[in-house]
């Protein structure tokens, strides 16, 4: 058969992702704080978007908390987010590049601001900040205060630059600093002793032992039991094995419980408290409350939001139908904040709706506690929803709820399954169900006679839960509670 070229028409059908899709699925991943950002970079980049003042009302109104259905077509989707100015006067003939270069000009300072800056300008809110020194900031203040020569403060500097934030000395040896710098080894040794005794004590030390008996040589230097327990009996410390520590010290274990509790008042990582890391503070994305009939409801909370509308002058001039550069820029730009306000529209109603799937299945949680959360997991909302399991996953990733037994993330609701011993029957447990079961045990345990993991899967068992030993330590160490050797106390 002879081969031959020839064009032909087919139809087909193929998803892509749009632009706007791409917007409404980043915006709904997004946490609070993200989309707070977020929202205010696109008030500096598109000059057709405008905040609106507590004063003048809100972009979307909630009705028992639920966000407004979404608009079908641009009329009303125009209707529904922004405010119409009618009062704004129409002309028929705009200069577009005129009118951008006049938006664009900002009004003069007054000389005098009242505050006594005459003529000069104010300074800047950066300017006024001020934060407490980091860990290499205070270290190199204090080696301006030590009497090092020349060669000694190099040596300072190249330690202090391999410290981490927990105050180790970390990534080179001694030795290295030696060599890099060209000098003798018995000087690098010298100076990072003397480093050790700056302040927080300890600081710079290049592992555990060695930070601990830097300190208790400053704070307990006639302890010679303690410097002993730290310098050659730390693994049994960690097990709590007094009475090995007493044999090889030739002693009595009540002498080393006591040094064990001097020892456990020092500082492991002296240098976390210089750390640039703050504490970051829950804002609960939802709220979930209950009315004096007992039913619970669901309230976003958009309070911090930066409330949006389309600015009516914009759309009253586009309106006159003027073809310019600057006119197509303008439509593009009111184009894109409709998808945006639409994006966030759309986000809000997300998270609405699966944190009432949420409580309609965990009912019994909001009613009495953690030890009845039921298992659950995507496919469960993602059918009670009709949204597909990756959208269940951005949205409850990083969004947090208020609930009458605290705040938690979404995703703490997905809990895996533990089934119930056969015998017995009953409905399954959530994994953070039986989790909190083991915190609850390890907590009423004898601190003198800790229950080991196979006895609390003994334990468990008894109450019809069916778990394994393996399991048990595994949430355990989710739980962050050491091991029964290690709760052990005298």
């Amino acid at each position: 058969m002879a081969q031959k070229m020839a064009l032909q028409i087919s139809i087909k059908q193929q998803l892509r992702m749009t632009q706007q899709l791409q917007q409404a699925i980043k915006l709904l991943q997004l946490s609070r704080l993200e989309l707070i950002d977020t929202i205010q970079q696109e008030l500096t980049e598109n000059p057709t978007l405008e905040e609106v003042q507590e004063s003048e009302g809100q972009f979307l109104h909630m009705q028992d908390g639920e966000p407004p259905a979404m608009p079908n077509d641009n009329a009303d989707l125009q209707a529904s987010l922004r405010n119409l100015d009618n009062n704004i006067a129409k002309t028929d003939n705009i200069d577009w590049d005129a009118y951008i270069n006049q938006y664009q000009t900002h009004t003069p300072l007054p000389e005098s601001s009242g505050k006594g800056f005459i003529g000069e300008e104010l300074p800047s809110y950066e300017a006024t900040l001020s934060a407490p020194p980091n860990l290499v900031e205070h270290l190199l203040r204090q080696v301006k205060l030590t009497r090092f020569d020349e060669t000694q403060e190099r040596i300072a500097l190249e330690i202090i630059g391999n410290i981490n934030e927990d105050g180790y000395l970390v990534a080179i040896t001694l030795e290295e600093i030696a060599q890099n710098l060209d000098v003798d080894l018995d000087s690098v040794v010298y100076v990072q002793e003397t480093i050790q005794e700056f302040d927080p004590i300890g600081v710079g030390s290049r592992d555990l032992r060695e930070c601990l008996l830097a300190q208790a040589e400053i704070l307990y230097p006639d302890n010679t039991l303690v410097r002993a327990i730290i310098e050659t009996h730390i693994p049994h410390l960690e097990r709590k094995n007094y009475e090995a520590i007493a044999r090889a010290q030739k002693t009595t274990v009540d002498r080393v419980v006591r040094a064990a509790r001097l020892i456990a008042s020092l500082n492991p990582k002296p240098g976390i408290k210089y750390t640039d890391e703050r504490p970051l503070y829950i804002t609960p994305d939802v709220y979930v409350e209950r009315n004096a009939d007992g039913e619970y409801h669901v309230v976003i909370n958009d309070d911090g939001l930066p409330k949006l509308r389309i600015c009516s002058y914009y759309n009253d001039l586009i309106r006159c139908g003027t073809v310019s550069d600057a006119a197509t820029y303008v439509r593009e730009k009111m184009s894109n904040a409709r998808w945006f306000l639409r994006s966030i529209q759309q986000r809000e109603r997300t998270i609405y709706r699966v944190t009432e799937a949420i409580v309609q299945r965990q009912r019994e949680f909001f009613e009495k506690g953690i030890h009845f959360l039921k298992p659950m997991v995507l496919k469960d909302i993602g059918d009670d929803t009709g949204l597909s399991e990756s959208t269940i996953s951005r949205v409850t990733t990083k969004k947090y709820v208020h609930t009458p037994q605290g705040t938690f993330e979404l995703k703490f609701f997905f809990t895996s399954r533990i089934s119930r011993m056969d015998s017995f029957g009953g409905e399954d447990l959530a994994s953070a169900a039986v989790r909190e079961r083991i915190r609850a045990i390890i907590a009423a345990e004898d601190p003198k006679r800790p229950l080991s993991d196979q006895k609390i899967g003994e334990i468990l068992k008894e109450e019809n839960i069916d778990i394994a030993r393996r399991t048990v330590a595994k949430y355990r160490e989710v739980l962050g509670i050491l091991p029964s050797a290690q709760r052990k106390s005298i």
